[in-house]
């Protein structure tokens, strides 16, 4: 009864406004919305809500790690040290294949220590790229002395390349290729 009350006057203020013969926006844009007021603060009770929209849901912080946050940052700490020495020892056995190996042996062997090692990383490690390998090892087949055992055991080290970063182990038996 309250509510209606105060709608109905604040709707009677608003019609003496157009009564008038000539019409004032203003004054007709002040009384609907001061009717407009009165009705949302007896339906609503306020116009402006206080508390965001998010109020309910509000997150509490953590003060300091949970353990298995730091079980987590351990692991991914030993893996990142762990793919720096496979980085190192794969840099320096490229280095020493392109700078100092010269005979035969020597290149099929830093080769196959590449190959090793790709092997025992699973692939090449962070931060060393296929591409960047294949760059140097062509730089030193491009200065002259490559026999075909080099270049046989540098196709080995590709595949393996290739294997590791794509492992399908599935076999088609329906595939006739």
């Amino acid at each position: 009864m309250k509510t209606s009350s105060i709608l109905v006057a604040g709707l009677v203020g608003s019609a003496s406004a157009f009564s008038a013969e000539q019409v004032d926006r203003r004054n007709l844009l002040k009384s609907l919305s001061s009717a407009g007021a009165a009705a949302a603060l007896a339906v609503g009770g306020n116009l402006i809500n206080t508390e965001p929209a998010n109020a309910a849901y509000s997150q509490t912080y953590l003060t300091e790690p949970t353990d298995e946050f730091k079980a987590n940052e351990e692991k991914a700490m030993a893996f990142k040290r762990e793919q720096l020495q496979q980085k190192k020892a794969l840099t320096d056995v490229l280095t020493r294949l392109t700078t100092v190996s010269n005979s035969e042996e020597e290149l099929v062997n830093d080769l196959k220590e590449l190959r090793y090692l790709v092997i025992k990383g699973g692939g090449m490690p962070a931060g060393l790229k296929k591409d960047d390998l294949v760059k140097q090892v062509r730089s030193k087949k491009a200065k002259g002395f490559w026999p075909t055992a080099v270049e046989y055991e540098y196709q080995r080290l590709i595949r393996e390349i290739a294997f590791q970063q794509s492992p399908n182990k599935d076999k088609d038996d329906m595939n006739p290729l």
